[in-house]
Formats: structure tokens, sequence, C-alpha cells
């Protein structure tokens, strides 16, 4: 595990997709209304008549990707016009026009929408439609967007416009009669989905380079998209899409299937031009600002602040660790090394809303997220960066699986995996405690100074079979607790009055600036009980 450079600036992909959803917001749909729409002004998908028709499976997209790869990467010409002038304010100023959204006939289970391109979106991404092995390129003009006030003189009536920013896909997610927003991809490679009952939170990509390295982050961007919706009432739709950056190109598979957890099986063949300094496969990015054991310096009257409270890691074994997330004071970083890992997630846990008391964002339905390889990804490492923030605007945490071979010129690499969007509840019947809750403060007994130079660390752990335990049970379990670059002082467990909660309470002495390591469990009558619980503290 290992500090990252402190110029590592925070991220600033939740802005991006929050002012881009805000301009464009489609949030819902209600069949009755969009079947009217199909009727009348909706256009239907181009046809032969004003766009060609290119013969498309994934295996011929990924060969032109291979091709690709082979010469000099040529970033995509920033637009000319009214498109090169858009500015913050102006954007904000469009809307799609939801009487436009593609596939609105009778049978259709989805419906597309797109963002506009210009501001901080300048590269034009191009949308086909895949029906019977040929794919059809899905072209947007003026006519599909709304420009509101004094933008709309500005704007060509009619105009054909050179690509868009993304695009949305609307499902009959929660109600049979209502399309609620499924799935969102804009922004370089950043997508996000929801699952049921969720509200939007935490995104993934499609990939990561140098993240938080001595190398500057290249960010690859998804520049084409092609939908196969497959037959009349299908509850799936399948996303492929081209991926390109300075040092990889890519051609990607995405099979959507909606649902309580929507799942998406994503296939990555990459092609790599250059070497790159760290590979992060399956990333995905989130907001922890704060919570209960790291409130300091935040002035609020919520409790927590978070898309996500901790990355769990499901091992080949089926053990589980459980990290709580940080807001640091400087940027830090771990590597989790694994072989043969099944499950890597960060998850919300807290799903009441009294753990947050806000009605606005509601962060107690933002939906987890789980990356379950689909074959044997082998020897490599769980990384987890985390940099400070101020403001929930700003995500501040990333998550992605690192291979243990370097990505050269010239390699060819493969993976598959499943992403699992939504509550992610944990399994009732499972006979090993969870990680309940996080709290730290000063060591030492309360009414007396602290002891300078450490930290008390609180663990509740709830379900399994550790639940069950009564609290004269105490003395036959053992707190199994490793410290590195620190000391135990103690450790101690008792069960909590009025409930099925045992407590672990950790008190850990460090030098000033370091980065102590922490893991803990209980265990007793010859088994594991609750999960691992790994904690990064840094010793200002």
């Amino acid at each position: 595990m290992t500090q990252i450079p402190a110029r590592f600036s925070v991220l600033t992909r939740r802005r991006l997709l929050a002012l881009a959803a805000g301009a464009t917001a489609v949030p819902s749909m209600m069949l009755a209304q969009e079947t009217g729409a199909a009727d009348g002004d909706a256009p239907a998908p181009a046809g032969p008549d004003d766009a060609a028709l290119q013969q498309f499976t994934f295996d011929i997209l990924a060969e032109e990707m291979r091709v690709l790869a082979s010469r000099p990467h040529e970033p995509a010409p920033r637009p000319e016009g009214f498109l090169g002038d858009l500015d913050y304010d102006q954007y904000r100023l469009i809307r799609f026009n939801d009487a436009r959204a593609r596939w609105g006939e009778p049978g259709s289970a989805f419906r597309l929408s797109a963002f506009h391109m210009g501001w901080l979106f300048p590269e034009p991404v191009v949308l086909y439609e895949v029906a019977d092995g040929m794919a059809t390129e899905m072209r947007f003009t003026t006519e599909d967007f709304e420009y509101l006030n004094e933008l709309s003189e500005r704007v060509p009536h009619g105009a054909r416009l050179p690509g868009v920013a993304g695009f949305r896909l609307n499902h009959a997610l929660n109600r049979p009669d209502k399309l609620d927003e499924l799935v969102a991809f804009v922004g370089a490679s950043y997508f996000r989905a929801l699952g049921r009952d969720n509200t939007y939170g935490l995104s993934a990509r499609g990939l990561a380079l140098n993240t938080a390295t001595d190398t500057p982050e290249e960010f690859p961007r998804f520049s084409r998209f092609y939908m196969e919706r497959g037959p009349e009432g299908a509850q799936e739709i399948t996303v492929y899409a081209t991926l390109e950056s300075a040092s990889v190109t890519g051609a990607y598979r995405f099979v959507i299937r909606p649902g309580a957890a929507t799942q998406m099986d994503v296939t990555a063949r990459l092609f790599f031009r250059q070497n790159v300094t760290e590979l992060g496969v399956a990333p995905l990015t989130s907001m922890y600002l704060f919570s209960e054991k790291s409130r300091t310096g935040f002035d609020d009257f919520r409790p927590n602040v978070h898309d996500s409270d901790g990355l769990r890691i499901v091992r080949h074994d089926g053990d589980v660790i459980w990290r709580p997330l940080n807001n640091p004071p400087r940027v830090a970083g771990s590597y989790l090394s694994e072989n043969g890992m099944r499950r890597f997630g960060l998850h919300q846990r807290a799903r009441d809303f009294a753990a947050f008391q806000d009605t606005h964002s509601r962060y107690e339905m933002r939906p987890s997220l789980d990356v379950e390889p689909l074959g044997d990804w082998g020897v490599g490492h769980v990384r987890l960066v985390e940099i400070p923030s101020d403001l929930e605007a700003n995500d501040n945490i990333v998550a992605f699986w690192v291979p243990q071979d370097k990505a050269r010129a010239g390699d060819v690499r493969e993976f598959a995996y499943r992403l699992h969007w939504g509550m992610l509840p944990l399994d009732p019947q499972d006979p090993i405690a969870h990680v309940a809750e996080t709290r730290a403060g000063h060591a030492g007994f309360a009414g007396v100074e602290p002891i300078p130079g450490a930290r008390k660390f609180v663990v509740d752990f709830a379900g399994g079979l550790l639940s069950s335990l009564e609290a004269q049970t105490v003395t036959e379990l053992e707190p199994v607790v490793t410290v590195m670059r620190g000391e135990l002082l103690g450790a101690l467990i008792e069960r909590l009055p009025g409930g099925d909660i045992w407590r672990l309470v950790i008190e850990v002495k460090s030098e000033p600036g370091a980065l102590v390591e922490i893991s803990a469990h209980i265990a007793g009558f010859d088994r594991k009980l609750t999960e691992n619980w790994l904690y990064q503290w840094m010793q200002e």
C-alpha cells in the first residue's frame, strides 16, 4: 500500500455529468406520451436513403480498432460555428426534445435520447443502430434539441450536427407505465446506470490509464456507439463502442439487462499503441465527503455525505474484505493484492434516510456497483485512490483492477466482466457478520486527556452467526488485529445492549506523518466470524 503524489487533482466527472444531465434532462417518460410522439414528430432511425448501411459484427469492430492502433492517434477536430462558441451559460439553455426520442414505436422496451455536444464536450460522438447484421448511422440535427432564450436566434434551423456528446436510455425499470432513465454514456469513457429504486450516484469508466502516477493521466474516450435492440419486446439491449486515446484503442460490448440489480456484461478488447505505466481495468468512480467517523472540518447538519462508504472485495476463497472509504488530508491509495478474485466494488451500505437527512440528494438510494470477473483474471491488485475534497460535487474516489503484467506497445488484451448496479443488499443467510459502521475519535478514556499521537477506532459488526451469541460468550471471542507502521495499544470486544451488534474497539498509536495500515476481524469457536475490516489512517 502506497501513498500517491500530492499533485494529483480531484476528478471533475461528477460536475461534467451533472451539468450535461441538467442541460438535457429527460428523467422519465410516460409510455402513453411516447407512443403518441412516435405517431407524430418522432423520427424513424435513418434508412438507406440518407445514411449508408455497413456490415457489422463485434469482430469486425475489433479488427477495425486493431488496425487503427497501428497508426498515430489523431484527436478529433474541435467544432466550428455555434458549437465551438458554446459556453457554460449557453450550454445550460439546451434541452433534448423528448418528442424526438428514438424508438418510440409500440413494442420497444427502450427509448434513446442524446446529449448535445459543445462546451466541455467538443468531440463528436457518432451513434449507430444495428439490425440484421447491418449498422445505420443515427443522425441528429438542431431539430432534435430545444434552444432556449437568446440561444434560439443563433442556432441554424434544421442543421445537421456532426455528432452528439453521448446518449441515455430509458426503460420501464420501476413501473410498467413509465420509462425511467436506465443508463447514460457521456464524457470520455464514463457511464452510469441504475437498478430498481436507485438514483444516480457513482460511475464506471471504460478504462483508466496512469491514474495517480508520475505519468500524466490519460482519459480515453468512446468515439462511436452501436445499439442493437434485438427482437420486438426484448428486455435487454447490446451497446458496442469504440475506444480511442494516444496509448490504446479498443472495442467494447455491453449487454445491458435492467432489473432490481441492472447487469452489464462487458467485453473489452484492447490494442496498445504505447507502453502504459499503469493499466486500470473496470474503473469505478465515486464520492465520499464525510461520515460519522470523519466529520472534522465539515459544519453540516447532515450526519453523512457520500455516494459510497466502502470498498468490498470477495476473494477467491470467499473471504470478504471491507475497506471503509476516507476523505484523507492528502492524496493516498492502497494496492490490495489478489489472485483469482471473485468480485470487487464500491458499496453504499447505509440505506436509511436517517443516516443522511438529505431530502434532495437522497444518498440512501444511490446504487452500489460490483465488478464480477468473467473468467480468471489471475494475479494483480485492486487499487483504491482517495483524494482530498471539500465539496460533494467532486468525485474523489477511484477503484480499479491492475493486472500484474504491464501493458506494452503492441499488446492485445481482452477482459470480460459483469457489472451489477443496484442496492445489492447483504445476504441475510451469510454466516459471516458484516461491518455495519466505523467510527473514530481520540484514543483514551472519556473525561481524561486523550493519548497523544493515538486514535480510537470503533467497528460495529452485524448479522451472521456472531449476532446469535449472548454477551457472556465474549470470553470465547478473539480480536485479530494487525498494525503496520504503528503500535496497537489495545483491543476489546463487547456486545451492544438492546440488539445484535458486536463492537470491536481498537486503539493505535503512531509517529506524526505515518501512513498506518490496520486490519481486524473477530474470531471464535475455531472460525472467523466477521469480514476483514481494513483501514488506512494518516497520522497528521
